[in-house]
């Protein structure tokens, strides 16, 4: 989930354009002429579980699509969510941001919990010492 997958089409006999596509979809999702060896390189870009599926490639010369097993097996796609659940060993899936972010924060709480429990402190102290017996009158040179 989140990834990139890439699925390879080869077509060296025909040439033309190679089409990739997924079943339930009627126009191919992408298309792209081969490279010298005959190859075309499709990419899904942070694949989701809407991404599952089969997928297949066809190849066009002249005015004609062409499903053909001669451009390889069908690819059969399962993107799985990850989960949050106590015996996942994968643990969430975090946005590297989003962890700083919420480190920064803490970081944050941390130091204004600090903050505050050197003022109360500093408080406490400057009372018991006004409330001091015998202290009154005495002036510090």
């Amino acid at each position: 989930m989140g990834t990139n997958v890439t699925i390879q089409c080869g077509n060296q006999e025909y040439g033309g354009t190679i089409f990739l596509h997924k079943d339930g979809h009627s126009a191919p999702l992408q298309q792209q002429k081969p490279n010298d060896q005959g190859t075309a390189t499709f990419t899904l870009f942070g694949v989701t579980p809407a991404d599952s599926g089969t997928y297949r490639c066809s190849y066009r010369v002249g005015g004609f699509y062409r499903l053909s097993p001669c451009l390889g097996d069908n690819v059969t796609l399962e993107v799985i969510a990850r989960s949050a659940h106590p015996g996942d060993n994968r643990g969430p899936s975090l946005n590297p941001v989003a962890a700083v972010a919420g480190s920064c924060a803490a970081v944050i709480v941390i130091i204004l919990i600090l903050i505050v429990s050197f003022l109360l402190a500093a408080q406490r102290r400057r009372i018991q010492r006004d409330e001091s017996p015998g202290v009154e009158g005495v002036k510090w040179l």
